[in-house]
């Protein structure tokens, strides 16, 4: 099964090409870290990972200026709080 998801993922990537896909709010992009996760830990963690990222990745997410270390900050949708150097570059500006 850890290996029908790197495909399905692999695919995406051939056949969607980049400007089609949707921006992430992460650094590493959402398909790159579901891959990334499903080689190094397998495919339960995999697909964890997709739910993860595709709850959080999506609109209502609010970029704030933390006003203590004047460090940006993205509150998710599930409220967790991600730090500057985990958001896109994208995103940020």
């Amino acid at each position: 099964m850890k290996y029908l998801l790197i495909i399905i993922i692999k695919l995406y990537w051939s056949l969607v090409p980049p400007h089609r896909r949707r921006m992430c709010l992460f650094k590493m992009s959402c398909s790159k870290y579901v891959y990334q996760e499903t080689l190094n830990k397998g495919f339960i963690n995999g697909l964890k990972a997709f739910r993860y990222r595709f709850s959080n990745c999506r609109a209502g997410a609010k970029l704030i200026k933390n006003p203590i270390n004047n460090q940006l900050q993205l509150i998710l949708p599930n409220t967790q709080i991600i730090e500057e150097h985990e958001i896109s570059e994208r995103f940020i500006k």
